[in-house]
Parts: C-alpha cells; sequence; structure tokens
C-alpha cells in the first residue's frame, strides 16, 4: 500500500506554515505540569505552535498569556520556571490576573496614556484546560471543545495517571534533524522496536505488531466526510493511553519503596483502549506492563516501569527539518522524602538517552534521504494507525477544510 505522504510534507516551509496554521493554532496541545506551578506567582514559560507563552499562578488560579510586554515586546518571563510576578524587566510594567498591566511606573508623566488606550492595554490570553496535573492550551481565540479532541475515556486515564505524579521534574531537550511527524510515526510502528532497539528497549518489555484488517481496509479509502466536526471527531481515534507493552520480569529497586506505585488495575471505572497495530496485554500482566499515552499530534508520555516512574516526550515542531525533543521526568508521587531522588531521575535519563538516541539516529538519517523526487512508501498492514492519520492529515492540507 502506498503511502498518502509526500516528500514535500516532511521539507516544505509552505507545508510547514500550513501545518502551523491549520493545525497547531487550532487543536488543545500540551503546555506543562501543574505540579510546577503550586505556590503563587510560580510561572512555566513556552512556545506554542511558534508564539512565546507564559504560563503563571496567580494566589492559586492559573493563566496562559502570551509571553510579551505591550510596551516594548520584550519576554515578561525569561526562565524556563520559576517564581516571581509578572513583571516585565525591560521597564517594569507589571502585569495582573487578568492581563492588564495594573502599574506602569511614571505612567502618567512620560507615557500620558489616554483612558480609551490605558484601559485597552491587555495581554493575548489563552484557554487554558487542566486534566489532573496536565496542562492543555489552545491558541485559538474560540476553541472547539477539548472533549472533541479526546475521547472520554482518554481523559479520564490521562488524569488519574497524572495525578500520580511527582513534583520532582527533571526536564533536558534534544535538537533534532528531522521533522516532527517521523518521530509520531515510529511510535506508533511498534516493529521497529526488535531491530532499532534489540539491546535497550526490547529486552525490557514485549511489543507484538498486529495487523488490524478492517482499519486497514478503512485506510486505502477517502474521508467520505471532511467537515471539520467530522475532521476532529476522526481525531478522537488518533490518542490512546494504556498498558501497551508486557513486562517479563519487572525490576525492584530501593527507591521504589518511597513513591506511591500508579496501578492500571486500581483506575475506576477505566476501560481498556484497543491501539488496533499491537498486541493487547493481557488483564493479569496489565499492571507489570509498560504504559504509553499518545495525544495527537505531537505528545508522548510512558511509563516503563510499571507505573513507578514516567517520562512526557513533547515533539516541538521548529521547521520542516527541525524538532525540538523536550523530555520531562518523574517517579510516582514520593510517601516520603530520600536524599538521592535526583541521582534516580539523572540514572533514568541516562537509560532513555539510550533508547532515545536510537530513534534520533534513525529518524535524522530518514529525513537526510528525504528529496522531492524520493520514492513514496510502501506501507505494510500492520501500519493502519499510520494510514488512517496519513489520511486525515493529507485531508487537511490539500483542502480548505479543517479543525
Amino acid at each position: 500500500m502506498l503511502s498518502r505522504m509526500h516528500p514535500r510534507y516532511y521539507l516544505s516551509a509552505d507545508t510547514f506554515e500550513q501545518e502551523q496554521k491549520k493545525i497547531f493554532r487550532k487543536v488543545w496541545l500540551f503546555a506543562g505540569l501543574k505540579t510546577l506551578l503550586s505556590q503563587h506567582n510560580n510561572f512555566i514559560t513556552r512556545k506554542i505552535a511558534g508564539i512565546p507563552v507564559v504560563v503563571q499562578n496567580f494566589n492559586g488560579e492559573l493563566r496562559a498569556f502570551e509571553n510579551v510586554c505591550l510596551h516594548r515586546s520584550a519576554p515578561l518571563q525569561s526562565a524556563f520556571t520559576g517564581c516571581r510576578p509578572l513583571v516585565c524587566p525591560y521597564h517594569a510594567w507589571k502585569y495582573g490576573s487578568d492581563g492588564t498591566p495594573d502599574k506602569i511606573p511614571h505612567c502618567e508623566s512620560l507615557y500620558q496614556f489616554d483612558a480609551d488606550e490605558r484601559a485597552s492595554l491587555k495581554l493575548r490570553e489563552f484557554p487554558l484546560r487542566i486534566v489532573g496535573n496536565i496542562l492543555l492550551i489552545n491558541m485559538d481565540a474560540n476553541p472547539f471543545p477539548l472533549e472533541e479532541q479526546f475521547s472520554s475515556a482518554f481523559l479520564s486515564l490521562l488524569e488519574d495517571s497524572s495525578n500520580a505524579y511527582d513534583t520532582e521534574v527533571m526536564v533536558t531537550t534534544w535538537h533534532c534533524k528531522f521533522n516532527w511527524k517521523l518521530i509520531y510515526e515510529n511510535l506508533r510502528d511498534a516493529n521497529h522496536v526488535a531491530f532499532i532497539h534489540p539491546k535497550s528497549l526490547a529486552p525490557a518489555a514485549s511489543f507484538k505488531p498486529v495487523v488490524n484488517h478492517q482499519a486497514a481496509a478503512e485506510s486505502c479509502n477517502a474521508m467520505s466526510d471532511t467537515s471539520p466536526e467530522a475532521m476532529r471527531k476522526e481525531m478522537r481515534r488518533f490518542s490512546y493511553g494504556g498498558p501497551e507493552g508486557k513486562i517479563d520480569e519487572l525490576k525492584s529497586f530501593g527507591w521504589h519503596d518511597f513513591v506511591k506505585r500508579w496501578r492500571f488495575s486500581e483506575v475506576p471505572g477505566k476501560t481498556t483502549q484497543s491501539v488496533g497495530h499491537n498486541q493487547a496485554v493481557a488483564e493479569e500482566s496489565q499492571d507489570d506492563a509498560y504504559f504509553n499515552w499518545l495525544a495527537f499530534p505531537n505528545l508522548h508520555i510512558a511509563s516503563g516501569d510499571g507505573g513507578h516512574s514516567f517520562v512526557i516526550e513533547h515533539h516541538i515542531p521548529v521547521s520542516p527539518e527541525r524538532t525540538d525533543l523536550e523530555i520531562w521526568r518523574f517517579t510516582a508521587r514520593k510517601t516520603r522524602r530520600y536524599q538521592w531522588s535526583s541521582q534516580v531521575l539523572l540514572s533514568g535519563m541516562h537509560h532513555g538517552k539510550l533508547i532515545v538516541g536510537e530513534d534520533v539516529d534513525i529518524l535524522e538519517k530518514v529525513q537526510s534521504a528525504l528529496h522531492l523526487e524520493a520514492p513514496m512508501p510502501h506501507q505494510g498492514a500492520y501500519e493502519s494507525t499510520n494510514r488512517l492519520i496519513e489520511r486525515w492529515y493529507s485531508t487537511i492540507m490539500e483542502t480548505e477544510d479543517g479543525v
């Protein structure tokens, strides 16, 4: 079966701009963790769909604003995370929880704004939703409901699992030389694990690709309804979470005694979501499993040790051939503090570096081989999930319809 993904989708600056406009500035995207914003004036800064954003705690209320001062366009907050009022360092304009400046030094003597101009000063605010400890943001002024992008089953599982996150977080960023879509396609290809990760991931968990004949057949047909409502309904199919790889022998470490392990079996009213392309983990093994949460379009959360720790991979498009791979690592919530907790996270980062590095290496090689006349990929029946996403994506790119 021929792929729908023409090489230009991975190479063209025009396509990249269309993605930003039609997808990333329309859908709900990962904005950070609530665990970093527990106190008044805590903040995190992000760049979402090319727009600088600050999420700040105002006396317990989280608000998301464009991180650009209304005076001379300086960033209001510069650090990745911290604790300070929302004050521009350039000329000390101070903003309140509604995004309006509540203090402008020498306002009357130097700026001399009239009443109308003074009243018009307000930072651009973005809709923010909190699911457990996950912050989701939408860059559109009139966003569609979050529930139209993600199923209730996915949101429930995401909420339950993220409520188990600890507050100590380690973050690093890989600057990768490939298009953002390649890594997401890779995550939905369970067949690559045995060949790319034979000594790292493959021995730790068993991933068994399967063929979903119904989905494979469907992926060969064009979408019959391309209305925004239908496109959002189709998009809900692309996000899922739960046990995806069986761990034959779960290793035990001393720090496990200091955290409250998240258990899939204890999720109230859970429903196991079929991912279609990977053999389901037997019910009796669903706690000792490798868990994946894939939130379309560019968020991956995993727990490779049965709920003792978690890693977030956020794939941030930078340009057609550049992606920033942001990695957040943390354990399940501590039941008591222990002195070597930072070493546990650092050790996890080093182990993850091996697996991520193997993926990055092959994906950069794929990207380097692409050119506008490169052959279209021939896909197997087991790749039906990726093919359904390709169908949706190519429809978005090639028509006026959107989400």
